[in-house]
């Protein structure tokens, strides 16, 4: 009887000291292929729309290592948030599209927060939000093989300050290409 209650003993601590040990919430980022399902809807839907998205040189730029020439190369994100934002999508389609074409490039995914919060914290947070963007590449066609996804944390600012436009522009993900 006294093994029965020192083995329910260890049993309930245990269960205790999981229940303490959580890790932060940064589990499934969602990210949606929209690339079949938005087709022929937009401006102008019922199929007579512009595109908005502009031409990606695919080889002159291959060449001097940048990527494609005139697109961005920073997503942003939201406050303690590693949802790829709608916006971002023609950027990422862009990249998508030149890293296609070049199969031997590859890009390095930099995720990155602001200055709050915890170290660890934000290193699982950068990690989620390159992890993310990874995803977003993978979904429209990128070979998992030519990107890398890593996080910084808050140690790489791109703007120093506590004013909430200076979070904004350290909430991101960097696309360097290699």
């Amino acid at each position: 009887m006294l093994s029965l209650k020192k083995a329910s003993l260890a049993l309930v601590a245990a269960a205790v000291l999981a229940g303490c040990s959580s890790a932060p919430p940064l589990d499934n980022a969602p990210v949606e292929d929209k690339g079949a399902a938005t087709a022929g809807q937009g401006a102008g839907a019922g199929g007579a729309g512009q595109s908005t998205v502009g031409g990606v040189d695919l080889n002159n730029s291959a060449a001097n290592g940048q990527g494609p020439v005139g697109v961005a190369r920073i997503v942003y994100f939201d406050f303690d948030s590693y949802s790829v934002k709608a916006d971002a999508q023609s950027m990422l389609d862009a990249h998508a599209r030149f890293l296609k074409a070049n199969p031997s490039r590859k890009v390095m995914l930099e995720g990155n927060t602001d200055n709050r919060g915890g170290r660890e914290y934000n290193l699982a947070l950068g990690q989620k939000r390159a992890e993310a963007v990874r995803r977003s590449l993978t979904v429209l066609g990128v070979s998992d093989s030519q990107l890398e996804a890593v996080s910084f944390g808050k140690e790489k600012l791109a703007a120093e300050g506590n004013s909430e436009d200076a979070h904004a522009q350290n909430r991101r993900v960097e696309l360097n290409y290699r």
